[in-house]
């Protein structure tokens, strides 16, 4: 099949490129350094385990409710600013903001001040994210209507978002340290008032330390995602929402019929097949991914280095820095090298093929008498979730056109972007809980100085066998998937014959 040229007015230009690739960074640096957060909210703030699973739970249902609602009314938005943009400029702002507010705890405040300062803040913080991240993840699938460029536009967004992954495992390092973020002077000084023994003195100091650490570095992330988050409202362009049919009213007059609106909306949305082909692939790949993503750490500490902290140092910082610099600058560019050679589907399954493969090298891979050799499946292993969100991301555009097609204006790229997103949310929680299932199975103990022989092979196994499980059915998923690029180009071709060029 001979390849279509893009044209000269579907290509996305390199500065639209770079804002829509910064917006992406946020998306990936606010839950990156919200998980690494979330860990000190029981070494720094004290707060009690089963506390600190509640706040990490319970905001992730109100945010499975709030991404459709904001997926439909920018849908349904008319500005002169277009239907996404005027949400990306107040959800950045608020974002960044609400991020750093969220973190500013006390240690020295009650346990149960703190869980609902926590709570409270979460869900406000939340609903800025949404504000931010739907319209944006709705602004891509718009951007360009070619077959191709979409697919070259989510790769440039995803190696600008693998960004974030090279910065976040370094937080870890950042927080804990006496040199780059030091707690003042008064408060050694007030530590040292308490007339402590040695070691609670030491026990105080770290944790203030971590504590500072926190609040200093939420302002700082803060500040990079209202920057980066406001460039692609200012510099990105839609479609013209003056053009878009049928838009539903959104007033508190209309608010009864709106939920009934999005109801239906999310009933057709919910009837493409293609489209829920995406979603459960998606939710195989990335739940598998995800349900065993801290095992690597767990392995190379016990496994590797026999329990010792101070030995493993920071093997497990490289291991993830070099796994997204991997993903950024070799996999992403080859996906979008196979995807216009071989059409998307077949880039899926061959790209998640080779992740299967990296899992395997992983048995010889992390290897006590050789460090080194746990770089080695990571080449391997990156095809899986740069491939995921690479093509998933484009293809899920190319159904926002046949949905056009069967239903009609207005077109639901928000509402699409919700849903999707909302199956890589639920995957997320399921992975949180499944893991920790499959810890406590294998046999592992988070008391112990070092694990059993038996655990760690067990555990050894678990960290192969799930994902890779879990990618072999997303390929079996994706295998008849018919929506090809021919597919998509007649599409095209109807909607502009249909309601001209958007």
């Amino acid at each position: 099949m001979k390849k279509e040229v893009t044209p000269l007015e579907d290509r996305v230009p390199l500065g639209q490129k770079l804002s829509f690739g910064a917006g992406h960074l946020v998306l990936n640096l606010l839950p990156g350094s919200l998980g690494i957060f979330m860990f000190f909210l029981l070494t720094a703030f004290g707060m009690d385990p089963f506390l600190a699973g509640l706040l990490g739970g319970l905001p992730r249902i109100f945010d499975a409710i709030t991404d459709p609602i904001m997926g439909f009314i920018s849908d349904n938005t008319k500005s002169r600013f277009g239907r996404r943009r005027p949400y990306i400029f107040v959800g950045a702002i608020l974002s960044g903001v609400l991020f750093a507010v969220l973190w500013q705890l006390d240690p020295d405040n009650s346990q149960h001040y703190n869980f609902w300062y926590f709570l409270i803040l979460s869900m406000v913080f939340l609903i800025g994210n949404t504000m931010f991240a739907t319209p944006l993840i709705g602004l891509g699938y718009e951007m360009t209507s070619d077959y191709n460029e979409r697919t070259r536009l989510m790769a440039f967004s995803q190696v600008l978002g693998q960004v974030a992954w090279m910065i976040v495992p370094w937080f870890w390092v950042i927080i804990a340290s006496p040199d780059i973020l030091p707690i003042s002077a008064e408060e050694t000084a007030r530590i040292a008032q308490l007339g402590l023994g040695d070691e609670e003195t030491a026990k105080m100091t770290l944790q203030s330390l971590q504590a500072n650490g926190v609040r200093k570095l939420s302002v700082i992330v803060g500040v990079i995602c209202i920057v980066l988050g406001l460039l692609p409202a200012i510099f990105c362009r839609g479609i013209d929402s003056a053009r878009m049919e049928n838009r539903k009213k959104i007033t508190f007059k209309t608010l009864w019929s709106n939920i009934k609106d999005l109801g239906e909306g999310i009933k057709q949305v919910s009837k493409s097949k293609p489209f829920m082909k995406l979603c459960g692939a998606t939710f195989l790949v990335f739940n598998g991914f995800q349900l065993v993503a801290s095992f690597s750490f767990f392995i190379i500490v016990f496994y590797m280095f026999d329990g010792d902290y101070g030995a493993a140092g920071n093997w497990p910082a490289w291991f993830s820095t070099v796994t997204a610099l991997v993903t950024a600058f070799l996999v992403i560019p080859i996906i979008s090298w196979m995807s216009d050679l071989w059409g998307k589907r077949t880039a899926f399954i061959v790209s998640t093929f080779i992740s299967i493969i990296g899992y395997v090298l992983k048995w010889w891979g992390f290897d006590p008498d050789n460090p080194w050799l746990i770089f080695m499946p990571i080449p391997f292993m990156a095809f899986g979730l740069g491939g995921l969100f690479t093509l998933m991301m484009s293809m899920t555009a190319d159904v926002c056109d046949l949905d056009e097609l069967e239903n009609g204006m207005p077109r639901k790229e928000g509402t699409f972007g919700a849903i999707y997103w909302w199956m890589v949310k639920l995957g997320q929680a399921l992975a949180l809980v499944l893991g920790g299932l499959v810890l406590k199975l294998v046999g592992f103990n988070q008391d112990a100085v070092t694990q059993t022989a038996e655990t760690m092979t067990n555990l050894r196994i678990a960290d192969i066998i799930i994902p890779a499980a879990t990618a072999g059915v997303a390929i079996i998923v994706m295998w008849r998937y018919s929506l090809n690029e021919d597919r998509a180009r007649e599409i095209k071709t109807e909607l502009v014959k249909r309601r001209g060029r958007l």
